[in-house]
């Protein structure tokens, strides 16, 4: 409104700088923390679909957060860790599942 001084800085200019954009990848730190503790889960409990969509959605959004004006370094950061430990994962996995030594019997072709 015309005869109102503009609010800068204070709580006004704190939400802002702490808008979404820094809020949301702050957060999804949280995938790429809880996928590294998963590290020393077995091969056999990870699940091919969510490493898979970890492993993508870190790849698009990456890529997203260098197409944007400004560049937010931190969904960069968050979400290039989210596809190197969904990769890691995923390599964990297929080593197990197709390039194991230890094949496991298949109880219904003995005996």
């Amino acid at each position: 409104m015309p005869g109102q001084p503009e609010v800068r800085g204070g709580a006004a200019g704190l939400a802002a700088a702490k808008g979404v954009h820094f809020w949301a990848p702050t957060f999804k730190w949280g995938i790429s923390i809880a996928n590294i503790a998963d590290f020393a889960k077995p091969p056999e409990k990870i699940s091919y679909p969510q490493q898979v969509a970890v492993a993508c959605t870190g790849i698009i959004w990456s890529r997203y957060s260098m197409v944007i004006t400004p560049k937010n370094w931190n969904l960069f950061s968050v979400n290039v860790a989210m596809a190197g430990t969904g990769l890691y994962q995923l390599s964990r996995k297929i080593r197990q599942d197709y390039f194991s030594d230890e094949k496991e019997a298949d109880p219904s072709i003995e005996g």
